[in-house]
C-alpha cells in the first residue's frame, strides 16, 4: 500500500524589497489616473489573495469607476458645472481613496500571514532563530544531556521483630562482605604440642626399659 507521500514544500514569500516597489507602482497608477485606474489595485489584490471577497470587490470597483466616468462625461462643458459631474467626481475620488487604503492594508496582512506560516513550517520564530526543541530545516537538533549512571542500591536488611533499628546507610557506606574463616586458637596448638611431648617421653622411657633388661 502506498502512503500519502510528502506534501508540497512551503514557498517563501517575496522579499519586501520586491513587494514595496510593486505597491508604489499600483498606487501611483490609481493616483496619476485620478481614480480611473483604481480597479487595477483591486485586481492585483484579488489575484494575490484569491479570495471571493476580493474578486467581488474588484467587480464593484470596476462598476463604480465606470459609473463615475459616465457621470463626469455627461457634463456638457469642459469644466465640471453640473450636479451629475460633481457626483461623478466625488464618487471617483472616494473610490480611489477607499481602494488605496484597502489594497495596502489587505496585501500587507496577507503577506504577513504567509510569512508567519512559512516560519512556522520551518520551525523558525519571529526573531529568525530556530525555536528550542524544533530545529530549522538543515540544522541539527540539540544534543541530549549526559546523565551519569547511578550505582545500584544495596538490598535492605530484613527487619527482626524486637531488634533495634539499624542506622540508615549513606551512599558511601561500604557493604559488609562475607565473614572470614576462623583460625585455630593458640590454645589448641599448645595442647597438641604437649601431647606430642608426652608421647615422646613415653617412647624414650620404653626404650630405656628395654635396654636395662638386656
Amino acid at each position: 500500500m502506498q502512503g500519502h507521500g510528502y506534501g508540497p514544500p512551503a514557498q517563501r514569500p517575496p522579499h519586501p524589497a520586491v513587494l514595496i516597489p510593486l505597491r508604489v507602482l499600483f498606487v501611483a497608477l490609481g493616483l496619476l489616473s485620478l481614480g480611473f485606474l483604481a480597479w487595477v489595485m483591486q485586481l492585483r489584490l484579488a489575484a494575490v489573495t484569491r479570495r471571493p471577497l476580493d474578486w467581488a470587490l474588484f467587480v464593484a470597483v470596476l462598476l463604480l469607476d465606470g459609473l463615475s466616468l459616465v457621470l463626469v462625461g455627461s457634463d456638457p462643458g469642459d469644466d465640471i458645472t453640473t450636479a451629475r459631474g460633481y457626483a461623478g467626481l466625488y464618487l471617483l475620488l472616494g473610490t480611489l481613496a477607499g481602494v488605496t487604503v484597502y489594497y495596502l492594508v489587505a496585501e500587507i496582512r496577507h503577506y504577513a500571514r504567509r510569512n508567519q506560516a512559512f516560519r512556522a513550517r520551518q520551525g523558525i520564530p519571529a526573531q529568525g532563530m530556530p525555536a528550542q526543541g524544533a530545529p530549522a530545516y538543515g540544522y541539527p537538533g540539540p544534543a541530549a544531556p549526559y546523565i551519569p549512571p547511578t550505582a545500584p542500591a544495596a538490598p535492605a536488611a530484613p527487619v527482626v521483630p524486637g531488634a533495634p533499628a539499624a542506622p540508615p546507610m549513606s551512599p558511601h557506606t561500604p557493604v559488609p562482605g562475607p565473614p572470614l574463616p576462623h583460625r585455630p586458637a593458640p590454645a589448641r596448638i599448645d595442647q597438641v604440642r604437649a601431647e606430642l611431648d608426652e608421647l615422646s617421653d613415653y617412647l624414650r622411657k620404653q626404650d630405656g626399659q628395654h635396654e636395662g633388661g638386656r
